[in-house]
């Protein structure tokens, strides 16, 4: 009889030691999980990251996943993700739009849609379905807003979670002129020059609405990162570590990628309006040197039509281009 007792000891030890080691295994997971993990929608302090499960605790392991996407599923859809033409990016482009500016809105919609990227309208005049004649309309999110600036409409729909499957943000204007601008030539341009912060070049010839010299076209430059101005009021130069000489974008036409809109994200405070003054921040999301980093590109510019939005005034101003004003 002995024997078989120790048959029964040994068998009862080897299943002890299985369930001791699931459980270190279990354990090791969901200590993965808080610390380097999904912590979705949580800020990026450490006690966020670690608490991120509170009141999920229930659910089943690998339930709970840290992003969602903008991909529209009708109630006849298969459940498969669209598919993207250009395997090399993925780009949302949101834009405050009213009804007034839809013709130029369908304009750069095309543009984008055209290479399945993803187009969002935050609607700040109340009306929407005077879209819903564009052939693209259905293929749009839609985000209604009485009298709500794109900014205030980022911040609340466009969490870094949310639109983790894009590569690229834009974040727009609606009265842009696209005739020369070509988005994926863009982006192309944006991955090869190592840019984290970008917006495409102002035509000096057609746009009304011009603010600051870094942001005009150099017809002779694929990108250029500053400008060197000699005058004593703006003293751009090599030593120039920052705006307005270098490492800036204006906030018209913002392009972001993923890394760094999920700094930008943060960045934007809930009560922001207008956006005046964020723009001389962005650098601080460059991911690296704001210098190398944030840039203007050339060869895929646009206009600035300075057309006012939400029944605001046009602050339309030309600035003059000087010839003591060169950019790199």
């Amino acid at each position: 009889m002995k024997p078989p007792r120790r048959r029964c000891g040994l068998l009862a030890v080897l299943v002890a030691l299985i369930v001791l080691a699931s459980l270190q295994i279990q354990y090791h997971h969901l200590k993965d999980d808080r610390l380097n993990g999904d912590h979705t929608f949580a800020t990026t302090t450490t006690i966020d990251q670690v608490q991120w499960r509170t009141g999920a605790e229930g659910l089943p392991r690998g339930i709970v996943h840290s992003h969602s996407d903008m991909y529209l599923r009708p109630l006849w859809d298969s459940g498969a993700n669209p598919k993207n033409k250009n395997d090399n990016h993925t780009a949302l482009l949101a834009m405050a739009v009213g009804i007034s500016q839809m013709q130029n809105v369908d304009v750069m919609a095309h543009k984008f849609l055209n290479q399945n990227y993803t187009v969002m309208l935050f609607h700040y005049d109340g009306n929407v379905d005077g879209w819903r004649n564009l052939e693209w309309s259905d293929k749009a999110i839609h985000i209604l807003a009485h009298n709500q600036t794109k900014w205030w409409f980022a911040k609340r729909f466009l969490h870094p979670d949310v639109v983790a499957i894009y590569d690229f943000i834009f974040l727009w204007d609606e009265d842009l002129g696209v005739d020369n601008f070509d988005p994926r030539r863009y982006l192309d341009i944006m991955v090869s020059e190592g840019l984290e912060i970008t917006q495409p070049a102002l035509d000096p010839d057609l746009s009304t609405d011009i603010h600051h010299r870094i942001t005009i076209r150099n017809k002779m430059a694929k990108v250029h990162r500053r400008i060197y101005d000699s005058r004593a009021s703006m003293n751009c130069s090599d030593e120039s570590k920052g705006p307005p000489c270098t490492g800036w974008v204006e906030g018209m036409a913002p392009v972001f990628s993923q890394a760094a809109w999920r700094c930008v994200w943060h960045l934007i405070q809930n009560d922001l309006i207008h956006g005046w003054g964020l723009d001389m921040k962005l650098g601080y999301c460059a991911q690296g040197d704001r210098a190398e980093k944030v840039g203007v590109i050339d060869s895929e510019y646009v206009v600035h039509q300075g057309i006012p939005s939400l029944g605001g005034p046009s602050l339309s101003s030309k600035v003059c281009l000087s010839s003591q004003i060169v950019t790199f």
